[in-house]
């Protein structure tokens, strides 16, 4: 469900953890709808039941989302700074 705001800005039903949360964005539809599953499928894998517990576990799988972000993006820089030490060598050749 979704419905045409001002400036742009889209109000979206998601549901998390059998909870449903109205965001306002001005993200594609789709785009917030799989945010939203990603957020559902990590409250999941954490396994802390939802009800009582929904603000934990959406920390939790707040923290291990950006966990995982954070260590992709050192991996992409150690991958950028060997391609440029590469790079240079061939360069310097």
């Amino acid at each position: 469900m979704s419905e045409e705001g001002a400036e742009g800005y889209t109000t979206i039903t998601v549901e998390l953890a059998g909870e449903h949360y109205t965001l306002r964005t001005d993200a594609d539809e789709a785009y917030t709808r799989r945010c939203a599953a990603l957020v559902d499928a990590r409250m999941k894998e954490i396994g802390v039941d939802p009800g009582p517990f929904a603000k934990k576990a959406a920390i939790m799988a707040a923290f291990s989302l950006a966990d995982e972000l954070l260590r992709q993006e050192a991996a992409v820089q150690t991958r950028s700074r060997a391609l440029i030490e590469r790079i240079e060598a061939a360069i310097g050749d």
